[in-house]
């Protein structure tokens, strides 16, 4: 939603009806993620995407049909009857698209959201996308992070669904995940027959990068590009210059090891942030470890230098207290085996890296593996169920 959401605010702010078809679920290889949607506007544009394609005529047609008739559908999508390669998915996933009409009258908090967005704010919706009681299909409430002043907006339809829905919206808005949640018709946790729809929100995960090198430059480049708000830091003023890393969003100059407590002790890490070192040097590199294998959840931890580097770094890292589980968490050398030679190229390895931990992918060619191509259930999703 996040992409579409400055044409739908246009339009939303100009009174109109905007038809929205939102993929609420995906198995197997479905091209678009939990998340990704599409607009039918006032004067029949089509904006964004559902599935790269394959199934866009005909949420397309839906969502008029939706806008007219104003009664929310939850459309499955797959490839299972004749008609697969005219309204199915031809890559063989299988996906479910929630269709609604969105105005200033059916969701008068948008602005808030949009600004919360906006500004970095956390904020989830939660929609009802499935009820035995049509009247339910729709429902929303924004959910914020827990705090006094912090109580939805928005219903449900119920005091006990609305609690359920906004512990558990809580909880993935911490992690930033979106995902869809099952419950019984009243928000009962054992049941069945309700699902919500829970899009978070957060802000960009982060990229904190410590060395000022040139391949550090590359490495902010390619961590904005994949939609990191990228850090670098380095303890040496002379390198560490808004000039040499145009990419990234702040330059530090602080020893990094310093830097990365007080960001700690300030609660501006989560389990979506991920951290390179890239100093190859004892001095800097070592510190800095110590504080990172130590945080409670963060998603990924590497650490640059050719093998004779990382053996001396694990037993400086040993020597320093850091125990063999801790030791576990640490990507050393950095990055996967590409043949990479220049910062560039290393800074691609990095960041396969780094999308390979999240979503559970082995590094190898797809040309050399049978089944699905996309994994579900990441490794960050994993871990920050555990913290």
């Amino acid at each position: 939603m996040r992409e579409v959401l400055p044409e739908l605010m246009r339009w939303w702010r100009a009174g109109a009806t905007v038809g929205v078809g939102t993929v609420v679920a995906t198995w197997r290889s479905a091209p678009r993620p939990a998340g990704a949607a599409m607009l039918v506007g006032p004067g029949g544009e089509a904006v964004g995407s559902v599935s790269g394609g394959c199934v866009e005529g005909a949420v397309y047609d839906l969502a008029q049909s939706v806008v007219a008739g104003g009664a929310p559908v939850l459309r499955r999508y797959g490839v299972s009857d004749d008609d697969a390669y005219a309204v199915g998915l031809t890559c063989g996933g299988i996906l479910d698209v929630f269709v609604e009409r969105i105005s200033r009258e059916t969701f008068p908090e948008l602005q808030q959201v949009a600004d919360d967005v906006e500004a970095g704010v956390p904020v989830a919706v939660a929609t009802v996308v499935e009820h035995p009681d049509p009247a339910w299909l729709g429902r929303r409430i924004v959910v914020r992070p827990e705090s006094d002043e912090s109580r939805p907006t928005g219903s449900l339809g119920s005091n006990r669904a609305d609690d359920a829905v906004t512990d558990d919206a809580r909880g993935l808005l911490a992690s930033g995940r979106t995902d869809t949640l099952t419950y019984g018709p009243d928000g009962e946790r054992r049941g069945e027959g309700m699902r919500v729809f829970v899009s978070s929100f957060a802000p960009r995960p982060r990229m904190l990068i410590f060395g000022a090198i040139d391949f550090a430059a590359a490495t902010a480049h390619v961590g904005t590009f994949l939609g990191y708000a990228v850090t670098v830091c380095d303890a040496r003023p002379v390198f560490a210059t808004a000039s040499r890393f145009p990419a990234a969003e702040e330059v530090v100059v602080q020893w990094p090891h310093r830097y990365l407590a007080a960001e700690r002790d300030a609660g501006r890490l989560d389990p979506r942030t991920v951290i390179c070192v890239l100093t190859h040097d004892p001095k800097f590199d070592v510190p800095v470890l110590e504080v990172a294998l130590r945080l409670p959840a963060v998603a990924y931890v590497g650490a640059m230098g050719s093998r004779r580097t990382h053996e001396d770094r694990l037993a400086r890292l040993r020597e320093a207290g850091i125990t063999d589980a801790e030791l576990g968490r640490l990507s050393s050398p950095i990055g996967l085996d590409l043949g990479a030679r220049t910062p560039e190229e290393t800074a691609v390895s990095i960041a396969a890296e780094i999308v390979a931990l999240q979503w559970g992918g082995r590094g190898d060619r797809l040309a050399d593996r049978d089944g699905p191509i996309h994994h579900h259930g990441t490794v960050v999703a994993e871990r920050s169920r555990h913290h």
